[in-house]
């Protein structure tokens, strides 16, 4: 393959062979506060939270942190959803010296068990609220956390009170008592924020994030995410935004928030990126459409970074009332393939151009990326962002070189590429080639423009929402039922989520028949709301090879959509 033939795709003024950012995660912050100042950083329920601010209260929340006993490689969960607190949180962390430990809320508690005990978690940051408290109260019993450090969210409104009663009345708020083994978020700010400074001789390897990532085969993995790899791949991503002319500018922009910073798109786009862009980010808890369409428009938003499913719900409401997004420069969408349909129907119905970009876990996001001054090529996930090379190896030969157009595994190399599994040095050396570039599992390949067209998987991963979801997690709890004597689980694709779980069921002699609604309501304490079943088709027996392996490539070929749900 010729050497980088995406270099002359480049759009005007960004340059792929820069020297990438290769610092602490915490200069990001640090750099932004005496660039920016008092500039807003962050915007939540009215309250807005200045550059410097933010930078001070991270750092009385690392003394708090301290004084728990929190230092170097001390491991720390945060379970939150979209708020100033994360933020707060994740800077105070690795201020601290610890090591921050992503948690999703959509995770059932089995996976939450296994990652905390996985990952050697000692503190874990929430809420109060009535989604998230219980469950981690619950788990301070029988895991190894020490200490929870639970917030309000009304603590970081303009309103407390306001927003404090709507949530009581609601029904949203935990009971949370007193205990020893609990400390409030507030009290940990209260300090001066004179924290001991944990010198960090080489960010490239130093660990900062433990982002846990599935498998076909066993249990979740920690991605090791180094301080290096997070400040390259949001400086990667600043790069391809300050083009000639620049497609924004610093200290000029507000982005749209609504994804989860548990997720690592989320965490990159939209926290680390917009520091160095010294950009105002507006923050939502959770996505609601109606929400999302009259920010972008009462607040100006110049950069909103989606799911395909966001925009998919976009489209939909644009069905009944007109969308104002004139204001936008930059919407990109990431985390699942952006099918063509939808993208053309967003620029049809909005004007607005809507680019991809491709990355995973364990490239901190980043791979490829589209600028909107660039024409993108129908079914393309963009080109290699700066700092990343691409090769394209057959699949017969994971150490060999596809030529351009032939279709092959992607493997990617770049500062912005994991360290390797946590604990997990045989899963590391499978991940990678001999040259040092990891292997996606990902199939594609890469045309004569340099463009990246991925067209199927090598894993036995779903990806539902911008989410991935692994059948062996399913296909697990669905065998606690009585009633099951075979199953398996593949991904069927889902006009809105992208994909979705769809179960084949073999029922014991003699078991009772098994209703989709059945199954679904046994399985809700067992996977996560993103792993639920989208269909369930009941079958007499399951096709199999002839050593008994279930022919998941025989079921997928009879399932084009999630239908039936008996």
């Amino acid at each position: 393959m010729t050497a980088a033939p995406w270099v002359s795709s480049y759009p005007p003024g960004v340059d792929w062979s820069a020297d990438l950012d290769v610092l602490p995660v915490t200069s990001l912050l640090e750099d932004a506060a005496r660039t920016f100042g008092d500039l807003p950083a962050l915007n939540f329920m009215d309250r807005r939270i200045g550059f410097r601010e933010l930078d001070a209260l991270s750092d009385r929340f690392a003394l708090g942190l301290q004084r728990l006993g929190v230092g170097p490689h001390v491991h720390v969960g945060i379970y939150l959803p979209n708020t100033p607190h994360y933020t707060i949180a994740f800077f105070g962390i690795l201020k601290a010296g610890g090591v921050v430990v992503n948690y999703s809320p959509l995770d059932a508690g089995p996976t939450l068990e296994h990652k905390i005990a996985d990952s050697e978690t000692d503190f874990m940051v929430t809420l109060d609220l009535a989604v998230l408290y219980p469950q981690m109260a619950a788990l301070l019993e029988k895991t190894r956390l020490k200490r929870l450090i639970v917030g309000t969210l009304s603590e970081m409104a303009a309103h407390p009170a306001a927003v404090d009663g709507a949530l009581r009345a609601g029904g949203q708020l935990a009971d949370v008592p007193e205990r020893p083994d609990q400390t409030s978020f507030a009290s940990l700010l209260d300090n001066d924020g004179a924290y001991r400074r944990h010198p960090i001789d080489d960010p490239a390897r130093e660990l900062a994030v433990l982002q846990y990532t599935g498998g076909t085969t066993g249990l979740p993995k920690g991605a090791m995410l180094s301080h290096g790899n997070l400040s390259a791949a949001s400086h990667a991503l600043l790069l391809t935004a300050l083009s000639t002319p620049p497609v924004l500018q610093l200290g000029a922009e507000r982005v749209l928030a609504v994804l989860p910073p548990f997720h690592i798109y989320a965490l990159v786009v939209n926290m680390l990126m917009p520091l160095k862009l010294g950009a105002e980010v507006v923050m939502h808890a959770r996505f609601d459409v109606n929400a999302v369409i009259a920010d972008i428009a009462d607040k100006k938003i110049s950069v909103f970074c989606g799911v395909p499913t966001m925009f998919v719900a976009l489209l939909a409401a644009a069905e009944h009332a007109p969308l104002d997004l004139s204001s936008l420069s930059l919407c990109s969408s990431g985390g699942a393939p952006l099918p063509v349909e939808v993208r053309d129907a967003f620029f049809a119905r909005t004007g607005s151009r809507l680019g991809e970009g491709w990355g995973m876990t364990e490239t901190s996001a980043t791979g490829t990326f589209s600028s909107p001054l660039v024409p993108a090529k129908a079914g393309s996930c963009g080109i290699p962002v700066p700092g990343c090379r691409f090769r394209f190896a057959p699949l017969d030969d994971p150490e060999g070189t596809a030529a351009l157009g032939e279709k092959g595994e992607i493997c990617i190399a770049g500062p912005n590429v994991m360290t390797g599994y946590w604990k997990n040095p045989e899963a590391t050396r499978d991940q990678m080639t001999s040259d040092g570039y990891l292997r996606t599992g990902d199939v594609g390949y890469m045309d004569a423009d340099g463009c990246v067209f991925i067209v199927d998987r090598t894993k036995d991963m779903i990806l539902c929402a911008g989410f991935n979801v692994y059948p062996r997690v399913i296909e697990e709890a669905i065998y606690q039922h009585p009633a099951v004597a075979e199953c398996a689980v593949i991904g069927v694709p889902d006009a809105y989520r992208g994909q979705s779980p769809k179960a084949f069921v073999a029922l014991k002699d003699g078991a009772p028949h098994l209703t989709f609604e059945e199954l679904r309501d046994f399985l809700k304490d067992k996977v996560g709301r993103h792993e639920m079943l989208g269909a369930l088709e009941i079958r007499d027996a399951l096709p199999k090879t002839p050593v008994g392996k279930i022919q998941k490539i025989e079921l997928q070929a009879g399932s084009a959509s999630a239908a039936p749900r008996p």
